[in-house]
């Protein structure tokens, strides 16, 4: 049966990407076990036992769990981190990209007068400002790389005065962390998904703050690609303001792991993708997932076996 078009959110996309890839797998008559570990926030697992490990991951974690062949597949979001590890010397191949367009976007409440985030480290200004509770979401370590540009972290926002908040939630307009934001609790937040509150904080009077193109001309050094927050798209904006992109959902491999195994993946992943939600409608698009786009960005070159599959499916050409 068909996946309900309307997404659900992204955690389901995770699991449901391992768990079909995974059911796909299993049922082979190469499977010598007939059974897969699919990892989910799991700690401390090694994979040795097991034909099969997959890593609903979100993180920097699926990462490591890659690079440790402790599993066979993982996931990030956005591209960006992956794209930094990949150029730092780690043995990451992608798979494919599944589409999301977004941008870290830096709100501050208008009172503060600050024109971008570089005059917010300038002024050591010790302002209260709402991020992500997840210790562990790219949104952290992506703000460490920015200040590290300046000169500057988070342990000296911390000595200024700076009261960085990991609060629950998303940035959503009318949730618990917007109404803070726009009933003076915090003076700030710093977050992605600008879909879903970007046009009504700048209808609230908040100020969004652009990135310096030295600033950005460094991140796109490290991996990083830059990215607009455009007024054609939100008409309150008196400019685009220039910031870092926050697009893509890169699943993706250890560079050596084995051809076949790939190619199974890669297959079980195209067969299984209509019973798969995403963020768009319809069953998950894989031949666009192949391609480098603006909401599929891909800077980690796709495994061997991966393009060869893509390229027998006329997914690339």
């Amino acid at each position: 049966m068909p996946v309900e078009s309307s997404w659900a959110n992204p955690i389901t996309t995770r699991s449901r990407i391992v768990l079909e890839i995974a059911a796909e797998l299993v049922a082979e008559e190469t499977q010598p076990v007939r059974q897969a570990k699919v990892l989910i926030r799991e700690q401390g697992t090694g994979s040795a036992a097991w034909p099969l490990c997959l890593f609903g991951s979100s993180t920097m974690e699926g990462v490591d769990a890659v690079l440790k062949r402790e599993a066979d597949l993982a996931m990030i979001n956005p591209s960006g981190p992956l794209t930094v590890a990949y150029r730092a010397g780690a043995a990451l191949r992608a798979i494919g990209v599944i589409p999301s367009l977004d941008q870290y976007v830096f709100a501050v409440r208008p009172e503060t007068g600050l024109r971008s985030f570089e005059e917010l480290v300038a002024r050591r200004m010790p302002l209260r400002i709402s991020v992500r509770a997840q210790r562990d979401h790219c949104l952290h370590d992506m703000l460490d790389h920015i200040l590290a540009q300046l000169g500057s972290s988070r342990a000296d926002m911390a000595g200024w005065g700076c009261d960085l908040r990991h609060e629950p939630g998303l940035p959503e307009a009318g949730g618990p962390r917007f109404r803070a934001l726009l009933a003076g609790e915090v003076d700030a937040m710093f977050d992605e998904a600008a879909d879903y509150w970007v046009a009504e904080a700048l209808e609230a009077g908040m100020a969004i703050l652009p990135l310096a193109e030295a600033t950005v001309v460094g991140l796109e050094a490290m991996g990083y690609r830059r990215a607009l927050i455009e007024q054609k798209l939100y008409p309150a904006l008196q400019q685009d303001i220039l910031t870092i992109d926050f697009s893509g959902w890169p699943i993706f491999v250890h560079a050596e792991a084995e051809d076949e195994l790939v190619a199974r993946m890669c297959r079980a992943l195209d067969k299984r993708a209509h019973l798969i939600p995403w963020q768009g409608e319809g069953p998950l698009p894989v031949p666009r997932m192949c391609l480098d786009a603006p909401d599929t960005p891909r800077d980690v070159p796709l495994h061997p076996a991966a393009e060869r599959v893509w390229r027998e499916l006329g997914y690339i050409a």
